[in-house]
Parts: structure tokens; sequence; C-alpha cells
């Protein structure tokens, strides 16, 4: 599967309109994967795993996220980006029924395929970025504060 990934965005790469920002896996065998594949694209920057803050900056200067993590199934819309995941399953759903997401698979044409149609069709693209988030507007933790703040007088 690693092999599906890295040929895909081997192929995104090739695009000349096209910067990829890759947090890795440390994982030894996916690192192996990578680099033999990706070692002299100059516009794939393979960068070790983010904090959080940083995580959660990258997400916001991303154009499409592709990603194969429950967790950024759920950050990216947030953030009003599409999100396609590399999975045939996921247990954010909710996430693809809202359109904020779409399963696609690891087979590398697919994966190349749909990255493509977002680059290139400006309907497509903003239909996934403005779709509704089902994860939450972002606004929980000022609620939160209303509420703490009117039952206990401050």
């Amino acid at each position: 599967m690693a092999w599906n990934r890295s040929r895909a965005i081997a192929r995104i790469a090739e695009r000349p309109d096209v910067a990829i920002l890759f947090p890795m896996h440390p994982n030894p065998n996916v690192v192996a994967v990578m680099d033999a594949i990706l070692d002299d694209r100059t516009n794939v920057a393979r960068i070790e795993p983010l904090d959080y803050p940083n995580f959660i900056r990258a997400l916001g200067l991303a154009h499409i996220v592709l990603t194969d993590s429950g967790g950024v199934q759920e950050e990216a819309p947030a953030l009003g980006k599409p999100v396609l995941v590399m999975r045939d399953t996921t247990e954010r759903p909710e996430g693809v029924a809202a359109g904020t997401a779409k399963l696609i698979g690891s087979n590398t044409d697919r994966i190349v395929s749909e990255i493509f149609t977002l680059l290139d069709d400006n309907h497509a693209w903003t239909a996934m970025a403005r779709a509704h988030n089902p994860f939450g507007d972002g606004h929980a933790a000022q609620r939160i504060a209303e509420i703490v703040a009117n039952d206990f007088g401050y």
C-alpha cells in the first residue's frame, strides 16, 4: 500500500503547479519506500511529524489534504480543506456523508485522478471546501466559557 501511495505522490508531483508537504511517519519501512520513490522530487518536502500547533498551521495553508488519518479527517474540514482519504473505510463516515471528505482507496491511479479533479475543477473543490462541517463549527470553547460564566456569575 505504501508503494501505491508513494507512486501517486510522485505522479502528482510531476505537475509544476503543485508543492507537497509530507509529514512522514517515522516507521523505517515507510521511510524506505517513500525515499526510494520520492528522493529526487524537489517539490515534495518530506518532514518529520509536526506538533499540533504547527500541524494546524500547515493544514491552514494547504489547498487539498490527502490522508489516511482519522483525526485529519476531522481537523481539515474545520479549516475548509477538502479531504481525500486513502482508505476504503473510515471511522468518520459523517465527513463522507457531509461531503467534506471522500474515500478514494489506495489505488495509485484513483489517488492521482481524484487529486487532479480537485486541482483542475474549481466547482468540485468548492463543493468539498464549503460543505457543512459535521464535526462542529469551531466555537465550542466560546460556548463553554459563556455557560460557565453565566452559571457561576462570572
